[in-house]
């Protein structure tokens, strides 16, 4: 386990960087996770992303497939590389929170 310094705060992640409570995210710390990630800024379109993220993990419990989230966004998955470079559901979820994906090395 690591510790992930965010202002004055100390919050508790995996080694690969997850947040181990989801209580401990917020906005500064998604921006701190996303500059760990190389994206440099959060933007409009990022941040529509995250929030469907942890939408559709509230409801129901689980990760969706990149497609499925693709989907339910209404961003494609082309779009959804150009936001989150390389393995976007991996950086999506570590910025937004969530536990690592199932399948992703």
């Amino acid at each position: 386990m690591s510790v992930l310094k965010v202002n004055d705060k100390e919050i508790q992640v995996t080694d690969e960087g997850y947040l181990e409570n989801f209580a401990d995210w917020d906005k500064d710390v998604a921006n701190v996770l996303a500059k760990e990630e190389e994206i440099e800024e959060l933007t409009q379109g990022h941040w529509h992303i995250i929030e469907t993220l942890q939408k559709i993990y509230q409801e129901k419990g689980a990760l969706p497939a990149l497609r499925r989230l693709a989907k339910e966004s209404g961003v494609k998955t082309k779009e959804l590389y150009d936001l989150f470079p390389k393995k976007p559901l991996k950086k999506v979820a570590k910025i937004a929170g969530l536990p690592k994906p199932t399948g992703c090395g």
